[in-house]
């Protein structure tokens, strides 16, 4: 019967054997293909695909069809219940075998879920900042700002040549540019070489241009769009929304990337980069900004204190700390946590890591106000690499012990 042949198909060894075979060449591309695409590009080229169109391979694009980290993982998951299934025999000298199995499951699954579920991301404090969300560390939104109502619309949806509309705007964008790499210089009266980007907002007062995306981890994307805004009774005008302007870090390093120029112009130059750019239209005024997607919770953290301390006599740094306060109304809860480099706060579903931070002496070294970054990990399967590790180990425990406890009593006294 066709059931019957399918149902052996899935449970076969032989599956088994072509889906680890395709796994192994899967893993060794994506892992040559990092030097090009970078670590998060090939995850998402190669691991979290259904299937592989193209290939990098030393810098060369090859034509190359392959299934991906998701199909993979799919049949192989189907293949180990499907035998399991299939194969099961609740009996003393089977039970390691197929606890084992279960724990492998278990550790497949919650792999999936881990990938589909779980979510990276940062708060930036400074020392006396109060903050109720985190910030993506990857993906931007572009955000229209009028009075208390917010309007995101998700940087993946900014398409060159897209066009765009929300029912809370009374315009439709159409997209220009969209870059998801840039680079920014500003147009001093004395170096202006060419006509602004636009006459609106900051393309009067910065050139940005498109550049090369990066490819490694330290390293960071600053998306840039070009947006035409259009009203029912014509054009607003051109204007530019960019993440340089919408990070506070970002618009420090602008800072102090002019800081040799002068302390005086580099903080003017900063100010006319974080400058509202407004919009009026349809009796309201918006705020138009690129800027990092957000995560709001019900609760809040407020830094305290954040301490760097280093090894006596060198630069090397000792410990990272940061003291928080945590305020929770909707749970009558105030208290404080101190987050450390291996104690980190773990709350609302969310785990807080110390990630960097700029205190201590390098801090008062520059009349910098102390800054600490924590690392929020969102992840609720997070126990189940810890329960299928164990089904395994105790699996193959039972399985051993059987064997050895059935080797010992056939021995013969000599």
């Amino acid at each position: 019967m066709p059931i019957k042949k399918i149902v052996e198909l899935f449970s076969s060894l032989r599956l088994m054997v072509v889906l680890l075979a395709f796994a192994i060449v899967l893993v060794f591309i994506g892992t040559i293909a990092q030097a090009d695409e970078g670590l998060y590009g090939a995850q998402a080229h190669y691991f979290k695909r259904w299937l592989v169109v193209g290939a990098s391979f030393f810098g060369h694009k090859i034509p190359l069809l392959l299934p991906g980290g998701y199909l993979l993982g799919t049949l192989l998951l189907v293949n180990l219940v499907c035998a399991h299934i299939c194969r099961f025999q609740l009996t003393p000298k089977k039970i390691g075998i197929q606890l084992a199995h279960a724990g492998i499951i278990v550790l497949l699954v919650g792999q999936l879920s881990t990938d589909l579920l779980s979510r990276e991301l940062q708060m930036h404090l400074a020392e006396g900042e109060t903050r109720d969300f985190a910030d993506s560390a990857t993906s931007y939104e572009l955000i229209f700002l009028s009075g208390n109502q917010v309007t995101a619309i998700p940087e993946k949806m900014l398409k060159e040549g897209g066009e765009l509309k929300s029912d809370s705007l009374p315009f439709t964008l159409r997209v220009k540019s969209a870059w998801k790499n840039s680079d920014l210089t500003f147009r001093a009266p004395m170096l202006q070489n060419g006509a602004p980007l636009t006459t609106n907002g900051l393309g009067r007062n910065f050139n940005f241009k498109k550049v090369e995306d990066v490819r490694k981890m330290d390293q960071l994307n600053v998306p840039t769009v070009v947006l035409e805004l259009v009203a029912d009774a014509g054009s607003l005008g051109t204007w530019v929304a960019s993440g340089w302007a919408g990070e506070a870090s970002l618009v420090e390093a602008v800072r102090n990337n002019y800081a040799p120029m002068g302390a005086e112009l580099a903080q003017k130059i900063a100010g006319l980069l974080i400058a509202p750019q407004t919009i009026v239209a349809g009796g309201k005024s918006f705020i138009l900004t690129l800027r990092p997607a957000r995560v709001y919770n019900p609760f809040s953290i407020t830094l305290l204190q954040a301490t760097h301390t280093v090894y006596p006599g060198t630069d090397i740094p000792k410990d990272f700390r940061s003291r928080v306060l945590l305020n929770n109304p909707q749970a009558g809860e105030r208290r404080e946590v101190e987050i450390s480099m291996n104690h980190p706060l773990r709350y609302g579903g969310y785990t807080y890591y110390q990630y960097q931070m700029d205190a201590g002496a390098s801090a008062m070294a520059g009349a910098r106000t102390p800054t600490s970054v924590l690392q929020v990990v969102r992840n609720p399967g997070w126990l189940t690499p810890y329960i299928g590790c164990a089904m395994v180990g105790l699996g193959l425990a039972i399985q051993f012990l059987y064997h050895l406890v059935g080797f010992v009593t056939k021995r013969k006294p000599a």
